[in-house]
């Protein structure tokens, strides 16, 4: 798999440009600011339907624009597919292939597969939880783009649920004393205090059974892959950091124990058994969720815990072994779709060889050479390990002005 050509419109800093692109190493080369990252993000966005800078889609949209477009040509087994995406704030965002509108703009997701490895994936090892679930669900959806509309179900599900424990509040708080009350706040001409909190219950108990069912399955994919990211983990940190220190990562899980230590310690529980844990722990905490107002069991409260040998990776790894762990969880993620898939994805690293030394450069330059694929950015060419340079198509980039140099392979 690998990208023929790219164009953005009103991108970023783009009013417009096109990047006709090649299999085997490309190199955008300019200083910071001059709009080389901008390129692979929109490649990105492609291929996730985010970006992996921002959150929201508005900062993508040039300013005073409307709304942004990105195209991109993949070639994947031999054929072609045009994927268009069309960015617009504040509203529902477009997307065809080949041409054809598509239902929903998640049905782009597959056509382009990319990992993309950048200096905000420090994050990684030393940020939030938030930052280590979105690595395992982004996996699962280059995976099985169905994984896609898993995960937002289960967003949606926890929204609403946590809304109906907002908006039920002042019943789980409100005295008994006077509990019959005709037109009072929140409650029916002649409900009780009592009515109204068994019917907020059995809704509540509702939403109880969908967070279970999706959380369920979601817990159990991420699991799966977990279990199968493992060993390419342990191969990548050995290899980039040329070290017998064995990297590993674990799942902190939400629910109680025994589930939780089964999980932590590797196991894989059956999807039904975790559906059922999922229900037992919601009316565990039941009182909790109802006195603060928030879901607080499921995949979305877990956690990866990374190691180095015994320890946290988080608050024990050096800075080097920091940014080791990090590109190596990128690379495992590289290799077990290039496992699973039969093909590559398109290896995108992004401003990554300026952190490394200069060991770590040449492992890592060594890793890459056989990718269907490369894009990197650099903003001088020494940042740039020269036996992957030599061979690498080299692309100047300047405000927006994107051209082949006199460095570039054959010329």
């Amino acid at each position: 798999m690998h990208l023929r050509e790219l164009s953005v419109t009103d991108f970023r800093s783009y009013p417009a440009a096109t990047v006709a692109l090649e299999p085997g190493v490309t190199v955008l080369l300019g200083r910071n600011g001059q709009g080389k990252t901008n390129l692979v993000e929109a490649a990105g966005y492609v291929a996730t339907l985010g970006s992996h800078r921002v959150a929201q889609d508005a900062p993508l949209v040039r300013a005073g624009a409307g709304s942004a477009v990105v195209r991109a040509t993949v070639v994947h087994d031999g054929h072609e597919s045009l994927v268009e995406l069309e960015i617009v704030p504040g509203r529902a965002n477009k997307a065809r292939v080949n041409r054809s509108p598509v239902a929903r703009q998640r049905d782009v997701l597959g056509t382009l597969r990319t990992v993309l490895f950048a200096p905000e994936d420090l994050a990684l090892v030393k940020g939030d939880p938030a930052e280590r679930r979105r690595l395992l669900d982004d996996l699962l959806v280059a995976r099985q783009p169905r994984w896609a509309g898993v995960r937002a179900d289960y967003d949606r599900a926890v929204k609403q649920r946590n809304a109906l424990l907002r908006s039920a509040a002042h019943l789980w708080r409100a005295p008994r004393a006077g509990a019959r009350r005709s037109g009072g706040p929140n409650l029916a001409p002649g409900q009780s205090l009592d009515e109204a909190r068994v019917g907020a219950l059995d809704t509540l108990r509702v939403f109880d059974g969908q967070l279970a069912q999706i959380g369920g399955a979601l817990l159990y994919a991420r699991l799966r892959l977990l279990r199968d990211l493992g060993p390419y983990l342990q191969e990548a940190y050995r290899t980039i950091s040329d070290s017998e220190t064995v990297a590993g990562a674990s799942y902190r899980s939400s629910l109680p124990e025994p589930v939780a230590a089964r999980v932590a310690d590797g196991e894989v529980p059956d999807q039904d058994d975790l559906v059922q844990a999922l229900l037992d722990a919601v009316e565990q905490v039941r009182a909790a969720e109802q006195e603060r107002g928030v879901t607080l069991v499921g995949p979305h409260r877990d956690d990866v815990l990374l190691s180095l040998g015994d320890l946290p990776a988080k608050g024990y790894a050096s800075h080097g072994e920091s940014w080791s762990l990090a590109l190596s969880l990128r690379l495992a993620g590289f290799h077990l779709l290039r496992h699973d898939l039969g093909t590559d994805p398109v290896l995108v690293l992004d401003d990554v060889f300026a952190e490394l030394d200069s060991g770590r450069r040449r492992r890592l330059s060594e890793l890459v050479a056989d990718c269907e694929q490369v894009l990197i950015t650099a903003a001088v060419p020494e940042d740039v390990p020269a036996d992957l340079l030599g061979t690498a198509r080299v692309l100047e980039v300047t405000l927006g002005s994107v051209v082949p140099t006199p460095t570039a392979t054959g010329d």
